[in-house]
């Protein structure tokens, strides 16, 4: 592969940009191409500073960049890269409104979670949020939170100005148990990826990038409340690289009503995907809901942290999603060597039946997540493991 002419005509096309605004992810069918590519641009980014920056993802071998489909880059290399269109994503949320502090909110007592206190409190587990970003002086989440990272501009924290990364935050892990809201795991770390912006929307390649860093940071846990109707390869590729890695990714299935349909990335069987109930253990007549999704939590009218340290109610599937993640922190935390693939399968092992209204249409496998009795599952597991270990080597 000619790499110089390829940089060349990349940057060339970056400077001149489109006036349609598209953006491509070109992926790299030879991973050595890729690195090679990488080292020369890395030179020329260090020896002629004014280079435009080129987002790139390490486990992806993949390049983002504004640049059209009938761009003669492409043309030119289809035979070195594989390409898609970059396009956009938002965040899954409903209305929401302003509230005091919830002390311990509806959700986190409607599936167990502080019967589970005595046991695990999700102590040091790694959540990676890719999601708006977090206020990071929220009283509630000061000790909650690792530094995380600012996709939108590196050079910052990724500090929320849309709120709903913050709501995600609180409930997986808010602390402060004397004036404002616990979270499921309150001792978790929340590592916010601020991918989305102040109006929740990002593209695809901000997702990849966000995955990517949560992979070569070790995060245990990745909360993805966002979704998207249309299939991408490059998302799935770098989604199957985190599962594959051990890592458990929980994504709302969306809040369109459907029955027989739900977003992506939460379609793609390597992830959780979850659907929203409300107070009374139904499903939420927003949530998408039926085959595909794996498992339920709390989702409608929760209320959590808010930006400058408010609490706001809000309601969505990205709600019912934050409930998940800090269901399997609290599990982890006290067996940690569980695979993705196990810790779905307890999850729904240990789920709670939904409600139905008299007369309703049954929706089978519909279950809420239970955080205690996946808790003790979960540790009687890791006992039945640990006394074959021990019979075997004696």
């Amino acid at each position: 592969m000619d790499y110089t002419g390829f940089l060349q005509r990349l940057l060339e096309d970056m400077e001149n940009p489109t006036q349609s605004g598209e953006r491509r992810i070109l992926t790299f069918r030879n991973p050595r191409h890729y690195h090679e590519c990488q080292q020369q641009l890395e030179h020329i980014q260090m020896t002629q500073p004014e280079t435009p920056y080129v987002p790139t993802s390490h486990l992806l071998h993949a390049f983002m960049i504004p640049l059209p489909r009938d761009s003669k880059l492409i043309t030119r290399y289809q035979d070195e890269l594989a390409e898609e269109q970059d396009v956009p994503v938002k965040v899954h949320t409903l209305a929401n409104k302003a509230i005091n502090s919830p002390g311990i909110p509806y959700g986190v007592k409607q599936i167990q979670a502080p019967k589970a206190w005595s046991t695990s409190t999700g102590h040091q587990i790694k959540i990676g949020v890719i999601d708006t970003g977090v206020d990071y002086y929220h009283p509630d989440l000061r000790h909650s939170l690792g530094r995380g990272i600012n996709l939108l501009n590196r050079s910052m924290l990724p500090l929320d100005d849309n709120g709903h990364g913050t709501h995600i935050a609180g409930t997986i892990a808010a602390a402060n148990s004397t004036e404002g809201m616990i979270g499921v795991a309150p001792r978790a770390t929340v590592y916010p990826v601020k991918a989305f912006d102040i109006n929740g929307s990002a593209y695809v390649s901000d997702i990849i990038l966000g995955i990517d860093w949560c992979v070569r940071n070790r995060m245990q846990i990745i909360n993805m409340s966002f979704g998207m109707k249309t299939r991408s390869k490059a998302l799935l590729d770098i989604v199957c690289k985190a599962y594959a890695s051990g890592i458990s990714i929980v994504a709302s299935s969306g809040n369109d009503g459907k029955r027989r349909s739900i977003d992506y990335p939460a379609r793609y069987e390597q992830t959780i995907s979850v659907g929203a109930t409300d107070r009374n253990r139904r499903i939420a007549a927003f949530s998408n809901r039926g085959e595909f999704v794996d498992i339920y939590a709390p989702g409608d009218k929760i209320i959590s942290s808010w930006t400058r340290g408010k609490y706001h109610e809000m309601s969505g599937t990205s709600m019912a999603t934050s409930h998940v993640s800090g269901s399997i922190a609290l599990l982890l935390a006290q067996n940690p060597d569980l695979k993705p693939a196990e810790i779905k399968e307890l999850l729904r092992l240990t789920a709670t039946p939904v409600r139905f209204r008299k007369g309703q249409r049954r929706i089978s496998g519909s279950i809420e997540v239970n955080a205690w009795r996946l808790l003790k599952e979960g540790m009687r597991n890791k006992h039945a493991t640990n006394q074959k270990d021990h019979s075997l080597s004696t």
